[in-house]
């Protein structure tokens, strides 16, 4: 019975809500990629090419 007072006594201490997370930073990488990819790709079909001609001479 005692008890029951005490917690009474005490109150609601409800923590408040966390702050809101910020945003992530906008980092468009769709045109990069592409763009990175193409290049890559001419690169290498370009080293393809000189290892071709360099075994064959």
């Amino acid at each position: 019975m005692f008890f029951s007072l005490i917690t009474i006594a005490q109150g609601v201490n409800v923590p408040p809500p966390p702050p809101p997370q910020p945003p992530p930073p906008g980092l468009p990488i769709d045109s990069g990629i592409a763009v990175l990819f193409v290049v890559a790709l001419v690169f290498g079909v370009y080293k393809a090419i000189k290892i071709s001609k360099k075994l064959k001479a």
